[in-house]
């Protein structure tokens, strides 16, 4: 158990906690004008952006918390939480505005957990996915609100079945040696995703995110890839199979983080379900085409995981504040985890960052690629590993380093630019070279048209 020691230790720094937090469900405007207000109260260490709109035109707000908001400074790690993917799931968006407020209020106040949390990472919340989705179920209300009212998107489309289907390409193309990591779109994949979905897209392309959850409900449990079983042929009989990712040991201590740190996730019993230390591969629970967090770990750099957080999908009011008291703890040490595993800068013999080298470990099939000015991040456990980065057009490098239990190990590489080499001139044997045969013979172009065969 001495590995969830550091969740209850970091716990202990939030026991103190008397922010006034607004333990109330938003409407669209409500929750706009709960982000605005913490950017105005927090107006250094934040930023408010949308990365697109919804079917209805909602905007989908993303907050920021950075010391530079609006600004990647290298070597600090990108991290995000989605809330509300289905619209009347709408615990995650209530907590997401909850950590937004709490953020706020112990940075201002000088807790030193949450200043160099700030500090050191950079945090980007988007309480709803579904706005749209959110103004059905609300509507109704949580005490008649049906099982799949609102969880789809204006359109009818359930967005976490929506993403481009990575998994069979992946499936398939592990039959020939394929890739598992930055697997290409398909050429229509954006007629065949929905406004909010094509945002989502966007936004991860545009960010190097190195860890993420989504936040849902209807159960207590965390939930890690693959959500799709390679084995398809069988969902007939509803047949469920463990899919394990290359990183499959780092997803389930990712999981676990979150479950022991929650108020009971861990326990296992929720919900009248049973899972071991509260935690799931989600192809071994039910299989799951086109999901986001599939596709977050086959399409980018960033791992992702789903939290499921309640029974009800809908909780009343009087029940929001119990559910904040049990994953405040864990929304945090969940953050916390961005900072583990490797990082460090691609550069070339003259210090310019190199983007898009691509970082290998040894025994891991799974890859990934620095960003744009060239630093890189790669989770891992506790170990001793050997890495190679490579970049087109230069020398690969390897290095072996151990990744202690805190923070991560930094391992910077220099690339070297391949030499480009002329083929040696072609000599007759037993002739001696000496200056005058190297000078040049002229011969006229009749005779030496003669002599070619």
């Amino acid at each position: 158990m001495a590995r969830w020691l550091r969740p209850l230790a970091g716990a202990l720094l939030l026991l103190d906690v008397a922010a006034a937090l607004s333990f109330l469900h938003h409407r669209y405007e409500e929750m706009v004008q709960a982000l605005f207000r913490v950017q105005s109260q927090c107006p250094y260490v934040t930023r408010i952006y949308s990365i697109g709109r919804s079917v209805e035109g909602r905007h989908l707000y993303v907050l920021e918390f950075s010391d530079y908001p609006g600004v990647h400074e290298p070597l600090e790690p990108e991290f995000k939480y989605v809330g509300n993917m289905h619209g009347n799931e709408v615990l995650g968006r209530e907590l997401l505005l909850q950590l937004s407020e709490f953020l706020c209020e112990e940075y201002r106040r000088g807790n030193e957990r949450i200043t160099r949390l700030i500090r050191d990472t950079r945090i980007h919340i988007m309480p709803s996915m579904n706005p749209d989705g959110y103004e059905v179920a609300a509507k109704q209300g949580p005490d008649s609100n049906g099982y799949l009212t609102g969880r789809n998107n204006a359109n009818g489309v359930d967005l976490n079945r929506n993403f481009p289907d990575l998994n069979t390409f992946m499936y398939y193309s592990g039959e020939i040696s394929g890739p598992n990591h930055h697997i290409p779109l398909p050429d229509n994949w954006k007629s065949q995703v929905e406004p909010e979905t094509l945002a989502v897209i966007q936004w991860i392309s545009s960010y190097n995110f190195v860890l993420s959850a989504n936040l849902h409900g209807g159960a207590v449990v965390a939930n890690y890839p693959y959500d799709k079983s390679q084995d398809q042929r069988f969902r007939s009989h509803r047949r469920t199979v463990n899919t394990p990712t290359p990183d499959d040991k780092l997803f389930q201590k990712l999981a676990k983080t979150y479950s022991y740190a929650h108020g009971w996730m861990y326990r296992g019993w929720n919900c009248g379900d049973y899972f071991a230390d509260g935690i799931t591969n989600g192809a071994s629970w039910y299989s799951l085409s086109k999901g986001m967090q599939d596709f977050n770990y086959l399409y980018t750099n960033c791992f992702e995981i789903t939290l499921e957080l309640s029974c009800n999908k809908f909780p009343p009011e009087e029940d929001l504040e119990r559910q904040w008291m049990a994953n405040r703890e864990a929304l945090v040490a969940f953050i916390e985890e961005v900072h583990q595993g490797i990082k460090g800068m691609v550069s070339d013999e003259n210090n310019n960052g190199i983007a898009g080298a691509v970082i290998s470990v040894q025994g891991i099939s799974h890859d990934i690629t620095s960003g744009d000015m060239g630093d890189y991040f790669r989770l891992l456990l506790p170990g001793t590993y050997t890495v190679t980065a490579s970049a087109e057009g230069y020398q690969s490098q390897m290095v072996t380093t151990t990744v202690g239990p805190a923070a991560p190990a930094l391992v910077h590489f220099q690339l070297k630019q391949d030499v480009v080499r002329k083929p040696p001139e072609r000599k007759a044997s037993g002739t001696r070279v000496n200056n005058k045969a190297l000078q040049k013979k002229v011969v006229p172009r009749a005779t030496r048209q003669r002599t070619q065969r």
